[in-house]
């Protein structure tokens, strides 16, 4: 009973940071612009949800120290980005499977504008003003299978974000041209262990995210430099 009271008069001055942490606060900013058809999204969206039901996915995320805090944005032209499923806190099986279904029932909010991932960039990383838990690592997730073509110059943008301790990684989606892959290489890849996934057009784009998903996960990538 001494130990019990002891914790319980101590816990609240016990540092926030030590009370709050996660390994992970990730948004992924899915790009449903006009050059994304109906089929397209479909396997963006259910393929998204597909890698969160992986047995390895779950596993490295009920492996994780304070799990994975996620949500999920949509983004088209300069004035079309949505947050459409806000912060979710996972840390076991159960809660990541409820993300997945989360993301299998979610509406397109776009469809027919162009293309500004400087302004996906920037509406992406506000979502860390609103986050409820405080993570080692804050990184997001951009998919797109084009440049920009309306909308601020995204490089800029990406080293403004970049220089708050965020990483930013790309999945291009390959098949349009201009290629847009130097486009993510150049433009928007940035941040301590960033990396640009390629999806070989939409049909690999199952087989990208979950790829992908793996590679901000696993141990030997999660152990970036503190805060």
């Amino acid at each position: 009973m001494r130990i019990l009271f002891f914790l319980f008069m101590f816990l609240p001055f016990l540092p926030v940071q030590a009370q709050e942490r996660c390994e992970i606060e990730l948004v992924l900013a899915m790009d449903v612009s006009r050059s994304v058809d109906a089929a397209e999204f479909r396997l963006i969206r259910n393929g998204t949800a597909q890698a969160f039901r992986n047995s390895e996915v779950l596993e490295l995320i009920d492996w994780m120290q304070g799990g994975v805090l996620v949500s999920v944005t949509q983004w088209s032209g300069s004035e079309q980005q949505k947050l459409m499923i806000p912060w979710r806190h996972l840390t076991n099986p159960a809660e990541t499977l409820a993300f997945a279904d989360e993301i299998d029932a979610m509406k397109r909010n776009f469809r027919f504008d162009l293309t500004a991932p400087g302004e996906a960039l920037r509406h992406a990383e506000a979502q860390g003003a609103t986050a409820p838990l405080k993570c080692r690592r804050r990184v997001i997730d951009i998919a797109g299978d084009g440049i920009r073509n309306t909308g601020a110059k995204v490089g800029e943008i990406a080293d403004q974000i970049a220089a708050k301790g965020v990483t930013i990684n790309g999945l291009v989606v390959r098949g349009d041209t201009p290629d847009p892959l130097e486009f993510y290489q150049t433009e928007v890849k940035r941040g301590p262990l960033s990396f640009i996934e390629v999806s070989q057009g939409y049909d690999d784009f199952p087989r990208a995210i979950f790829r992908k998903l793996l590679r901000e996960m696993t141990p030997s990538l999660s152990q970036g430099p503190g805060e």
